[in-house]
């Protein structure tokens, strides 16, 4: 089996993307062993890790697959095997994946690299991954395209009577069929989801655990987060936030849909939300500060006399947007404290949504790239309050 899956270019582009961030954190060297990680570096999952040096050659050791070969690829069975490899030209400072690895790795690994000052090469990897090269683009563009036509799909999917779950599992099933590959990739461990986050009237309201923008009871308290099993009653919304992981790389979009008439307030925040799309659409440009977006944002819910409701009702999400790619929560964040700049090639997910109370959830989501004159959409799927009767 061939390791490396990536163009040469486009390995060597990523490679040096990563020793930019590891120069900002003053490493000499990064060992990565993280999934999404070892994915981004040679377009393939692995077990075992990858170890870059700020200077020579960047070395692949791999526990498994067995007969996995490639250049500078070093089956080994244990860590302790890596040193060996490394020799006399060991840095004096490495990274390592604190914030990921199990702390019993980081103790054994720490052990491998004897009298080697240990920093955090997470956040050399969020670094490097935050700006999107051309061809991780054009996944995500394919995602969209996929996730778009899933979407499309969703009222033929309904029938009067269904609960949020049958809904749910119909939606899973148009995905899976379409190719969607159903992990769901998020980093850290605040946050767990299967497939998608389907929401129906007051559900919506339940706050949950997860830093998510919406909440959900769930269907038990082992993942309380999503559809509780109610049936989808004529006044509500549905709001379908699904899983758009179709290349390896997401596309994240929410769309609400409506069963019947419902409240004129809970129209009037889903055009609000609409409305702070299009004006972050203009106003997300490269250079700009994350929290300014999330301030328009903000500023526009109050202007509509909608605050009350923006980003929850019970409980509030303290976020707008986030970056997207390999995992769906990552650089930059939108949010009111965030230090994030946009940079060009950024790809961010914008969630500005409301819970109206005796009705559900409203807004909208949409991925997009961030370029020197706005954001372009990834995401297509119609905007408005569809009718699913």
């Amino acid at each position: 089996m061939q390791l490396n899956l990536l163009p040469h270019n486009e390995a060597a582009l990523r490679i040096e993307k990563v020793r930019s961030a590891m120069a900002a954190q003053n490493l000499e060297a990064v060992l990565i062993a993280d999934n999404a990680n070892l994915y981004y570096l040679t377009g393939r999952v692995f077990a075992g890790y990858i170890y870059i040096p700020a200077i020579g050659e960047t070395r692949c050791f791999v526990r498994r697959p067995v007969k996995t070969e490639g250049e500078n690829v070093i089956p080994i069975r244990k860590p302790e095997q890596i040193s060996e490899s490394i020799g006399s030209v060991a840095p004096s400072t490495i990274g390592l994946e604190t914030d990921t690895l199990p702390y019993s790795l980081v103790l054994r690994l720490s052990a491998v690299f004897t009298g080697v000052e240990i920093g955090n090469a997470s956040a050399v990897m969020r670094q490097a991954r935050a700006v999107k090269t051309t061809e991780e683009i054009k996944k995500i563009e394919t995602s969209g395209i996929k996730q778009t036509h899933v979407y499309s799909l969703i009222p033929s999917l309904f029938h009067e009577g269904m609960t949020d779950i049958e809904l749910q599992i119909e939606i899973e099933k148009a995905s899976r069929l379409e190719g969607c590959l159903g992990q769901f990739r998020i980093a850290g461990n605040s946050m767990e989801l299967y497939m998608a986050n389907l929401l129906s009237g007051d559900n919506a309201d339940n706050p949950t655990p997860y830093d998510f923008a919406m909440g959900g009871e769930g269907l038990d308290p082992s993942l309380p987060v999503g559809c509780n099993g109610s049936i989808i009653r004529h006044g509500e919304t549905v709001m379908a936030d699904i899983n758009g992981n179709f290349t390896g790389y997401m596309t994240d979009m929410t769309r609400t849909f409506r069963v019947g008439q419902i409240s004129p307030l809970a129209e009037k925040a889903h055009r609000c939300s609409i409305e702070i799309c299009r004006r972050l659409e203009s106003e997300g440009k490269s250079g700009v500060k994350a929290s300014d977006l999330y301030s328009i944002a903000e500023n526009m819910a109050r202007e509509a006399g909608l605050h009350e409701y923006f980003m929850g009702h019970c409980q509030k999400a303290g976020f707008i947007g986030h970056g997207v790619g390999i995992e769906i929560n990552e650089l930059p964040v939108i949010a009111p404290r965030s230090r994030d700049i946009l940079a060009e090639n950024n790809v961010i997910a914008l969630e500005p949504k409301f819970v109206i109370p005796k009705t559900g959830a409203v807004g909208i989501e949409n991925t997009y790239v961030v370029t020197a004159d706005g954001l372009r959409k990834l995401t297509f799927a119609p905007e408005n309050l569809e009718n699913l009767i």
